[in-house]
C-alpha cells in the first residue's frame, strides 16, 4: 500500500456512508467556526468563571483555616483556664482540708481541756462530798455507838459520849 491522500478516501466504496466533498468542506468550516467560538468566547468565560470560583474557594479555605486556627487558640486558652481553675480548686480543697484538720485538732484540745476540767471539778466535788459524808458518818457513828453502848449498859453514859 502506498501513501493515500484525503481524496483517496472519497474514492473508496463506503456505500451509504460515503461523504461528499461539499459535505466535508461545510462540516470542516462549521467545525472550525464552532471550535473558534468555543475557544475564543466560551473557553475564556469558562476559564474566568473557574478562576473566580477557585479564588472564592481558596478565600473561603483561607477563612476556614483562620477560623480553625482561632478555634484551636480558643480551645487552648479554655484548656489553660480550666487547668488553672482545677489547680485553684485543688489548692482550695487543700486549704479547706488543712483548716478542717486544724479545727478538729482545736476542738479536740478544747474537748480534752473541758473534760480534764470537768474531771478535776468532779474529783474535787467527790472528795469534798466524801469528806463531808465521812465527817457526818463519823458523827453519826459516834452517836450510834453511844446509843448502842447505852443500850448495852442499860443506862445513859452522859457527857463522855457526846464528844
Amino acid at each position: 500500500m502506498g501513501r493515500s491522500s484525503g481524496m483517496d478516501v472519497l474514492a473508496l466504496e463506503l456505500g451509504p456512508l460515503k461523504p461528499r466533498a461539499v459535505d466535508l468542506l461545510i462540516g470542516s468550516v462549521l467545525f472550525a467556526a464552532v471550535f473558534w467560538t468555543f475557544a475564543g468566547v466560551l473557553l475564556p468565560r469558562l476559564t474566568r468563571t473557574l478562576a473566580e470560583r477557585e479564588r472564592l474557594t481558596a478565600g473561603r479555605a483561607r477563612e476556614a483555616d483562620a477560623t480553625l486556627a482561632e478555634a484551636v487558640r480558643a480551645r487552648e486558652a479554655r484548656a489553660d483556664i480550666l487547668a488553672d481553675a482545677r489547680h485553684e480548686a485543688a489548692l482550695t480543697r487543700q486549704r479547706a482540708m488543712e483548716e478542717g484538720t486544724e479545727a478538729i485538732r482545736a476542738a479536740r484540745e478544747a474537748g480534752l481541756r473541758e473534760r480534764d476540767e470537768a474531771v478535776a471539778a468532779g474529783t474535787a466535788r467527790v472528795a469534798a462530798e466524801r469528806a463531808a459524808a465521812r465527817a457526818e458518818l463519823e458523827r453519826d457513828t459516834r452517836h450510834l455507838a453511844a446509843r448502842l453502848a447505852e443500850r448495852i449498859v442499860g443506862e445513859p453514859l452522859g457527857a463522855a459520849t457526846d464528844r
